[in-house]
């Protein structure tokens, strides 16, 4: 019987987008996308992690916050988002502690 080995690649890069989003949401209030994005906006120009022009960010932020809202993380109604319990699960660092704990299962199993 023959052993398969999967090797999988994971990019291990902080999205300030999602950190951002997450930070501005946490507090609990309803925006709609223009105010939501500007916060995150401002939050990303005073952390100098913005790039790709604004319009860019815009997008990637509207992308992003379609895939919190997906995913159960962010409450949509119409135009309006808020963070709901458990968002802060989303971040970049939680992300590489869960691929940390798998990568560590899967050398000791």
């Amino acid at each position: 019987m023959a052993i398969v080995r999967r090797i999988s690649f994971s990019r291990r890069v902080v999205d300030h987008v999602t950190d951002e989003l997450v930070a501005v949401l946490s507090d609990g209030e309803t925006y709609e996308f223009k105010a939501l994005f500007m916060k995150v906006y401002e939050g990303l120009k005073l952390k100098n992690a913005v790039s790709g022009g604004e319009e860019m960010l815009r997008l990637r932020s509207y992308e992003k916050l379609q895939y919190l809202a997906n995913r159960g993380l962010v409450e949509k109604k119409g135009k309006s988002y808020r963070g709901l319990k458990g968002l802060s699960e989303a971040t970049s660092i939680n992300k590489f502690a869960r691929i940390d704990a798998a990568a560590s299962a899967a050398a000791a199993g």
